[in-house]
């Protein structure tokens, strides 16, 4: 469970180290307990962390994981249009889990341009980030979610969904509307491509 308020981002790199940190349960790390390191206080700490995860190396490209994430991204984003105050996700999906190994060698190779995306962010645009705005991201979201399924068939077509997904998280924990426009236009070429390919 979540409340859906506006959290200050601690930075991208700062989210990362989190999520390494999570618990490990016979070598895995269950979905749940990246949550929980992360923090579920916002709809942005939500869109990141499946957007992260999508995104990693050795990680997102695991078949299914895409879908797992677009289950989550979809349960989120559709609360949040149907105006709820709070985000219920099912038990089953937040005990799904990846492998330790394989998360640390993602983490540590994203560590680098994390830090370097941390630098660029700054609240400007906030009217995307803020009410209609959050609504719009959300809209948006949801639409990426739909689509991902299909992505698995589509060479990297995932990854830039799970791009997009972080950008709308990072844009809302940080008030950056800019980057929510820029996820805004990607999310257009990412659906673009899986339409192309699967005509």
């Amino acid at each position: 469970m979540a409340e859906d308020r506006r959290e200050e981002l601690a930075g991208l790199d700062h989210l990362l180290e989190r999520i390494g940190q999570a618990p490990r349960r016979n070598e895995r790390v269950q979905l749940g307990d990246m949550l929980t390191a992360v923090g579920q206080g916002s709809f942005g700490s939500l869109l990141l962390v499946p957007g992260v995860i999508t995104l990693l190396p050795l990680v997102g490209d695991i078949p299914g994981v895409p879908t797992l994430m677009a289950i989550l991204v979809l349960l989120v984003a559709g609360q949040l249009l149907l105006g709820c105050r709070t985000f219920w996700l099912p038990r089953w999906l937040l005990k799904r889990s990846v492998s330790r190994s394989k998360l640390d060698k993602a983490v540590a190779w994203m560590r680098k341009p994390a830090r370097a995306i941390d630098r660029l962010l700054k609240p400007r645009l906030t009217w995307l980030t803020q009410r209609a705005g959050t609504c719009l991201v959300a809209l948006f979201c949801f639409l990426i979610a739909l689509t991902m399924p299909l992505m698995e068939v589509v060479p990297f077509s995932a990854n830039g969904a799970g791009l997009a997904l972080m950008m709308f998280g990072l844009s809302l924990m940080a008030n950056d509307g800019l980057w929510a426009l820029l996820a805004l236009i990607l999310t257009g070429g990412a659906v673009g491509v899986v339409i192309v390919a699967l005509l």
